[in-house]
């Protein structure tokens, strides 16, 4: 598996995700400027780990059938559907598995993230981390995630996650990729690593 870190983080008013951009096999760095978020309705989003190139064919797949849902159900699709139609997709590719590990979350009503391994298991919570880095992400998060976090504080926290991985996992660098949902739409950002 390819080295990366994400992280996912609800806030009062919406969820911020985070991802650095480097793509690394074993020792050799493929890639340095590589988006591991993805914006997959306006209301939800989604960042990534592992195989990007199937993340990207997953979130292709899985915004197209958002929109054919939209217009069955006349409403914005929540956050929890788009997570049980990625499980689904992932489960039914079990002996093939699509090798990426992801966070999915948004907000149509409440902020909520949930977290899928490559066989579609779906794990809810208040924030995540997933990849070669999540450890250390998780260190920084464990301690300093609130219940009641702001925009400006919530993706401070996730960058500061991803920057703390990114000093200790050598998978993990080049950069870091911001995307905020919340109630008026996707809004991506990018911090330079200096």
């Amino acid at each position: 598996m390819p080295g990366a870190t994400a992280v996912g983080i609800t806030y009062n008013e919406g969820v911020v995700f985070a991802s650095e951009r480097r793509i690394a096999y074993g020792n050799f760095v493929v890639s340095k400027t590589t988006k591991k978020t993805f914006v997959i309705t306006p209301q939800v989003g989604a960042a990534c780990a592992g195989l990007v190139a199937d993340m990207q064919i997953l979130s292709l797949q899985i915004s197209a059938l958002a929109k054919i849902r939209k217009m069955e159900i006349k409403r914005e699709v929540p956050p929890n559907t788009i997570a049980k139609m990625m499980s689904n997709m992932m489960y039914e590719r079990r002996f093939f598995p699509l090798l990426t590990q992801v966070i999915v979350g948004g907000l149509v009503g409440k902020p909520t993230i949930y977290t899928l391994d490559p066989l579609g298991s779906v794990l809810p919570d208040d924030y995540a981390a997933v990849g070669t880095g999540a450890e250390m992400a998780l260190g920084i998060l464990d301690q300093q995630y609130k219940k009641e976090l702001n925009e400006a504080e919530a993706t401070d926290l996730a960058v500061k996650s991803i920057r703390a991985a990114i000093l200790r996992d050598s998978a993990s660098g080049d950069n870091i990729d911001v995307l905020v949902i919340n109630k008026y739409g996707a809004k991506e950002t990018a911090e330079k690593i200096t």
